[in-house]
């Protein structure tokens, strides 16, 4: 029979050994997300494969429809703006196009330059309404670019043009394109800019959507001139703005990312992880292309989208295998956004993946 003294130290060498096993190193806290954190909920063993989209539409945006469906926009690479559906966020078909040729937004030259271009929608469900957000511009004629906006009872369309929200001239900001919408308690906001500064403005918005307009007196400057492509996501107390910078249109030699920075307000200051301000163009990169080339011009993400499980997920075009001329285009990829204790968020390995789980959609 062992004596008291044989069994404590036997109970001493148990614990010993189970703390060792408890204390593996850890240095990518990134990957790690606490309870309900939107990463690693669900596990579903089933792979999808990047891009998820394989044709061109930049600059997505997307929506999920009240019968689970999601809905994703892109920039007119495909003439009067794409529009594609899924149940998954994975398998995604072409539904057709948000405009017609008859329906097409055109505004005087006075507000926008002839011929102009449909770029980087931004879709939202308004009083009863899909609103459809839209940059209307051409490359190179910066003062001429017009933010307007349509509307439809389905997410599909056909989508009606109601006018613009505001002008570069208006605004007195040059580039006023990458229009992203923010709604809450009870007011309207939106962030805007490219290149020349990001803007936030409160927006008056009728009742019946007929009148979208900003006032003026609320225009603020909250991040730098490195940026574009922004959008937000509110989380644990912070507002999260995620944008893009680097060359976005030169196939192999793109050099866009994503980057975040966040805040204790909408309206800023947005820090990064140092407590650099976005303002001095500081931030944090989650997402930029593979050194071996599989992808370039990681950027513009859709606003994150939520599975059945509560995990987030970002939409965001990337050059996959890109030529030197970049003619493959801007295909569309899928990633898992995880988020630390801190609250950072983190992307991948920051790289896009080849492939990964799918989202958990219960409803598929």
């Amino acid at each position: 029979m062992l004596n008291m003294k044989k069994i404590f130290s036997l109970l001493c060498a148990v614990f010993f050994l189970s703390s060792l096993a408890g204390c593996g190193d850890s240095s990518d806290d990134s990957a790690v997300d606490p309870p309900g954190g939107g990463g690693g909920g669900e596990e579903t063993e089933e792979l999808y494969w990047n891009p998820v989209i394989k044709y061109s539409a930049p600059d997505p945006t997307c929506i999920r429809a009240a019968d689970g469906t999601y809905y994703l926009y892109g920039t007119e690479d495909t003439r009067n703006m794409p529009i594609y559906k899924s149940d998954d966020l994975v398998n995604w078909t072409f539904v057709g196009t948000a405009f017609t040729e008859a329906t097409r937004p055109d505004f005087p030259t006075s507000v926008s330059y002839d011929d102009p271009s449909l770029w980087a929608p931004e879709i939202r469900y308004i009083k009863g309404k899909y609103v459809l957000f839209y940059s209307l511009a051409k490359w190179g004629q910066e003062w001429l670019s017009t933010v307007g906006y349509a509307l439809s009872d389905s997410p599909e369309g056909p989508f009606i043009p109601q006018g613009y929200v505001f002008t570069s001239e208006q605004m007195g900001v040059q580039n006023s394109i990458d229009q992203f919408f923010w709604e809450e308690d009870g007011k309207y906001y939106m962030l805007w800019g490219s290149f020349h500064g990001i803007y936030i403005v409160e927006l008056n918005v009728a009742d019946d959507l007929s009148i979208i307009t900003p006032k003026m007196e609320t225009q603020l400057q909250v991040a730098g001139n490195a940026y574009e492509g922004v959008n937000v996501w509110k989380r644990g107390g912070y507002y999260y703005l995620f944008a893009s910078r680097g060359s976005c249109c030169e196939g192999i030699n793109s050099t866009y990312q994503t980057v975040v920075c966040r805040s204790e307000s909408l309206k800023g200051p947005y820090l990064n992880k140092s407590g650099g301000q976005m303002l001095d163009n500081q931030d944090e990169v989650i997402l930029s292309g593979t050194s071996d080339n599989t992808f370039k011009g990681t950027g513009h993400n859709s606003i994150l989208q939520l599975d059945d499980a509560g995990q987030t997920w970002m939409l965001y075009h990337a050059y996959y295998q890109p030529t030197p001329s970049g003619d493959n285009g801007r295909s569309i990829s899928l990633d898992m956004v995880r988020w630390n204790y801190e609250g950072w968020p983190s992307v991948n390995t920051g790289t896009p993946s080849v492939s990964a789980e799918v989202p958990v959609i219960h409803n598929k």
